[in-house]
């Protein structure tokens, strides 16, 4: 039987800003079904590979194929790779002249062609899942932020994605709300959803990650399980990283 192709490939990735070159040569292949957690000190480089995946950021050398194929520039084949690969972001970017449950639903209506009963029906669901059902019909200005959070991660659900990307969702919220948010990525991670976390959490990229990438300075330095990155990290760079965070 022929080898499964990865979900998610990322293929000698250059990204320059300008003079600086925020990503080096980065190869990275992310298999269905996994989760892996990217890691490493502010500015090396995790927040902008993950949103290359979905080409929110464009790279300037190397490729990224997703489920196959290349990511395309612009378009329609553009629009279907983000209705694909879902986006949760620090900041929630929910539209707030809009209820939960519009936020939830225009989507589905909009781009994959859903009919509006239909989309009520899953996004209700969807709602009920991560816990905030009752909360349908109210503005985001009336959710706590670890609330307004679930919701963008019901909105990216509802688009059916393949793939969900998560760019730092619980740096932006208050020490008591950054669980509600963790536990509806773990339960999408026993679920078999693949996904790729930048994320400061190290509790969960300890009990959820399949894989740990370690970015530094642009590079991937290491790749490792969990178990094998806290234990026993091969690189200097990811050892210092290491004792910074966790003696606090």
């Amino acid at each position: 039987m022929a080898e499964q192709q990865a979900l998610i490939e990322i293929d000698h990735v250059n990204k320059w800003f300008g003079e600086l070159h925020v990503l080096k040569d980065i190869t990275l292949n992310i298999e269905r079904g996994e989760v892996v957690v990217l890691l490493g000190p502010s500015g090396s480089g995790k927040s902008t590979l993950c949103r290359s995946i979905n080409r929110l950021e464009t790279i300037n050398d190397g490729e990224i194929r997703f489920d196959g194929q290349p990511l395309p520039a612009e378009g329609r084949s553009l629009a279907k790779l983000r209705a694909d690969v879902g986006m949760v972001f620090q900041s929630f970017n929910l539209f707030a002249h809009k209820t939960i449950l519009e936020n939830v639903t225009l989507g589905p209506i909009k781009v994959r062609k859903d009919k509006p009963a239909a989309a009520k029906e899953q996004a209700m669901a969807l709602l009920k899942r991560v816990g905030i059902d009752s909360q349908a019909n109210k503005y985001p200005a009336q959710l706590s932020g670890g609330q307004q959070q679930r919701v963008a991660i019901a909105r990216a659900l509802a688009m059916r994605p393949k793939a969900m990307l998560f760019d730092e969702p619980t740096s932006a919220l208050d020490p008591e709300m950054v669980g509600e948010v963790l536990d509806v990525m773990v339960s999408l991670a026993e679920e078999g959803m693949t996904m790729v976390c930048v994320t400061h959490e190290m509790g969960f990229a300890r009990s959820v990650a399949n894989r740990v990438a370690f970015l530094a300075d642009g590079q991937l330095v290491e790749q490792a399980t969990p178990e094998e990155f806290f234990a026993d990290p091969k690189s200097d760079r990811a050892r210092d990283f290491l004792a910074k965070i966790l003696t606090h």
